[in-house]
């Protein structure tokens, strides 16, 4: 085929069209937002529970349970509405985006409120559980109606294996910024306001504006591309729809797919167990300062910054698989050495935790970077494309399992003695020793178990750039016919 034939088919198929930056940007920033958010929450907000709102930590761990479990419930849900629904002026995902992005930033701001009820006898703590229940389950049902749609439009984007660990890269840049610009917001403010309470409720407001902004600047910024998609999604013929116990079959039976869910689930374990447990091992072990915390997770996370580029590079020299391997193996290292800290190595502190960021920007890029591979398997083997319910079941089962993390975690804290804050009290309580061991086993040993897990099924997963390769092309075969 000649260099004018060539040009002609891409135009004619806007998925084989390299992106442009002004897109790739456009869609990096959609999960800005989003990460902001989660990462406030994961580094803050089991702390604010318990130090803050004078939660018990075996009860802060199970509204996080009960929020994650719901937020699990929906994704299937909502990632099947998506697939079904149709938008002349905005296709199948964009529409969950528009409509979500302001009640997802009111009712994320509204967990960081102490509701007046709180100072009630402190023996009632049942009104005050109950508030961040309900708030918790609507606002991760709102993250699930625009970070859903969000992520499935990766396959709908680009089908260049490659170019979607690029764009992948690019997403998890501002997802990782999203996260440092947080912390140093955290820290300028909790440097600035003295008061616990009102220290997170400001943040929780700058974090709430800047991430709508985001959210509408992806909108617009890649509806163009999203709908050339929706257009040849549209004028192709699809085989009939399939009843959605059958699609679960599938989905089920494809066996890179239960692969690729496995490998993301045991590295988001090890990312959200280490991330809420160490405010409590910098302040709690470590003897540092609140307003500390934040310079310890800003090293972690500019190190995972400055490294997704590098393994986004290396990926397409060594395959995706050894550079998870390479990742996980200094992350592993890393938490054995947060383990054997002693109070006042405030310096080897900081060395693992650039260590760990070395391994956990692996645990952004390459789990989401494998699942359109996976979807393209699928729409090979079943002629159609469910990027929606298989992304939804993909975070369902994440999600159940990060719920059952997060209850272990507030439940053996509170076995181990743990002592909550009074809501209003100025100064922490001193912790028994029972109680560090537990912070230190938290942020050490039981990390290393689910990445080790995570390395295991990642050496049997089945995918590689030469079969992904075979897939497009009779895929390509099949829609020439």
């Amino acid at each position: 085929m000649n260099d004018s034939a060539a040009n002609s088919d891409a135009q004619r198929d806007p998925a084989n069209t390299k992106l442009d930056l002004k897109t790739k940007l456009a869609y990096g920033a959609g999960d800005l937002g989003p990460a902001i958010t989660a990462n406030i929450s994961i580094f803050y907000l089991l702390l604010f529970f318990t130090n803050v709102a004078g939660i018990p930590a075996g009860l802060a761990g199970s509204i996080l349970m009960i929020g994650k479990i719901w937020d699990g419930i929906n994704d299937p849900i909502i990632g099947l509405l998506t697939d079904k629904t149709k938008s002349r002026r905005w296709g199948r995902r964009l529409p969950w985006l528009f409509y979500g992005a302001v009640p997802f930033g009111i009712f994320f701001f509204l967990q960081w409120i102490v509701p007046p009820f709180s100072t009630q006898q402190s023996n009632n703590i049942w009104p005050l559980f109950w508030y961040y229940v309900a708030i918790g389950i609507i606002s991760q049902a709102f993250y699930t109606v625009v970070n859903l749609p969000y992520t499935a439009m990766t396959p709908e984007l680009t089908q260049d294996y490659d170019e979607r660990t690029s764009l992948n890269s690019i997403r998890f840049t501002f997802s990782i910024s999203g996260s440092i610009l947080s912390l140093i917001l955290s820290k300028i403010i909790f440097s600035q306001i003295a008061d616990r309470q009102q220290r997170y409720l400001v943040l929780a407001a700058v974090c709430t504006v800047i991430s709508v902004l985001t959210l509408y600047w992806c909108v617009f910024g890649v509806r163009d591309r999203v709908m050339a998609f929706e257009a040849k999604r549209i004028q192709a013929e699809e085989a009939p729809s399939i009843p959605f116990g059958e699609q679960l079959k599938i989905v089920f039976s494809n066996r890179p797919f239960l692969f690729v869910i496995g490998i993301y689930l045991f590295s988001w374990l090890g990312v959200q167990v280490t991330a809420s447990i160490i405010p409590y091992f910098v302040v709690n072990y470590m003897g540092l300062e609140e307003s500390d915390i934040p310079s310890v997770l800003i090293a972690v996370q500019v190190t995972a910054l400055i490294m997704l580029s590098v393994w986004s590079a290396l990926s397409k020299k060594i395959g995706k698989k050894l550079v998870y391997c390479l990742g996980m193996s200094l992350w592993i290292i890393a938490a054995a050495g947060m383990f054997f800290l002693q109070p006042g190595q405030i310096g080897l502190m900081y060395v693992m935790a650039v260590m760990a960021g070395v391994g956990i920007s692996t645990a952004y890029l390459i789990p989401w970077s494998m699942i359109p591979d996976v979807i393209e398997l699928d729409e090979l083997q079943t002629g159609q494309r469910r990027e929606g319910i298989f992304y939804g079941f993909m975070v369902l089962l994440q999600k159940f399992g990060l719920a059952f993390g997060l209850f272990v975690v507030g439940n053996a804290l509170q076995a181990s003695g743990f002592k909550e804050s009074v809501a209003g009290q100025a100064t922490l309580p001193i912790q028994p020793e029972q109680a560090l061991l537990a912070i230190r086993i938290a942020v050490g040993p039981v990390p290393t178990v689910f990445l080790i897990c995570g390395l295991v099924l990642t050496y049997f997963y089945p995918i590689t750039r030469e079969m992904h390769a075979e897939i497009l092309l009779k895929l390509k075969e099949r829609k020439e016919r």
